[in-house]
């Protein structure tokens, strides 16, 4: 008579041998739980609550809530443009109570970002901006702000993905966008996206209505080429012809006269008088279908392609009119800065 008596006792686990798995389980979270806190408490010290309007507020004037990041000992402070929006009186308060005036060196509609300076001198903790082309998707990040007036909350996820687009307050698109699962709500604009590492790879700027855990921030080299700019120039310097488009299709028949490989262009639907664009030529109707070597496949396209390398330069630009391929010179100037 066979006996299976002593193989499945064999084959079921042991009390002890469930243990280490446990303490696996233990040493990871527990790992997790050190990256979060060493990120918190290094960044945390440098973000500031940005509160705008009048300090004494009535019924007519209701000022603003956000976050932002200090980004030099001297007081340097990134966070975004709509959080300022176009007050006058600006202040900061840090982790420790400490509130500062802050004026507004420069505002980037386009990309959703402003540079501050506070006022009140003394030595401030600040953070350091590190390389978003460094991320990986799936990559610790941790979330640093103010959200729904909560002071220094901190939350956690990963890089959901990377490279992504968005539109702008200016309706221009945002690119290079960090998308995450960190939880944020109103108040955490401004705010650092930050890595395991300690640097700030974003700032925190928009979330989808209606969306769960869909959130976005502006990577860091964006940040880095915005703070150069302004601290240059007080703005960030890009071409402009002076039109009004849209994305509209190439009718194939069109595409098939002119050789062109387009399905999309940019359709001109107003030209400023007197504008770039006016002095080449250009008219309502026209589409562009390449600028300077560059294919156009839409508006997008054509205000990515003026950027400030091609300031006072002639450029030449291809458009269909009438379905006919015409090329046109056209000396695109810089663009006057956003007002504050």
């Amino acid at each position: 008579m066979l006996d299976f008596t002593s193989d499945t006792a064999g084959d079921r686990p042991s009390p002890r041998a469930a243990a280490p798995a446990r303490d696996d389980e233990r040493v990871l979270l527990d790992a997790y739980s050190n990256a979060v806190i060493d990120v918190t408490e290094r960044v945390g010290p440098a973000v500031v609550r940005v509160e705008t309007g009048p300090k004494v507020r009535n019924a007519r004037e209701r000022g603003g809530l956000g976050s932002g990041i200090v980004i030099s000992p001297d007081g340097l402070v990134l966070t975004n443009s709509h959080v300022v929006g176009s007050s006058k009186e600006i202040r900061l308060r840090d982790t420790e109570g400490f509130v500062t005036d802050a004026h507004v060196l420069g505002v980037d509609p386009d990309t959703d970002l402003a540079l501050l300076r506070a006022d009140g001198a003394r030595d401030l903790s600040y953070a350091s901006l590190g390389n978003s082309k460094t991320l990986r998707r799936g990559q610790l990040v941790v979330a640093i702000g103010n959200p729904l007036g909560f002071e220094s909350t901190v939350t956690a996820g990963v890089v959901s993905a990377l490279g992504r687009s968005i539109r702008s307050v200016s309706g221009r698109t945002i690119e290079d966008v960090i998308q995450t699962d960190a939880a944020l709500n109103p108040g955490n604009s401004g705010g650092p996206l930050v890595s395991s590492n300690a640097e700030v790879i974003g700032i925190n700027t928009a979330i989808i209505n209606g969306a769960q855990g869909i959130c976005f921030a502006v990577a860091s080299n964006t940040a880095q080429f915005v703070l150069s700019e302004i601290i240059r120039h007080g703005y960030v310097r890009r071409a402009y012809i002076g039109v009004a488009g849209q994305t509209a299709p190439v009718p194939r028949r069109h595409a098939v006269i002119a050789g062109v490989e387009n399905r999309m262009g940019a359709l001109l639907a107003q030209i400023e008088p007197d504008g770039p664009a006016a002095k080449a030529g250009l008219l309502p109707g026209d589409v562009v279908i390449r600028l300077d070597g560059i294919e156009i496949n839409g508006v997008d396209d054509l205000i990515r392609a003026l950027d400030r390398d091609r300031i006072d330069r002639m450029l030449s630009m291809d458009v269909l009119r009438l379905g006919r391929l015409r090329a046109i010179d056209i000396h695109p100037i810089e663009r006057k800065p956003a007002k504050q």
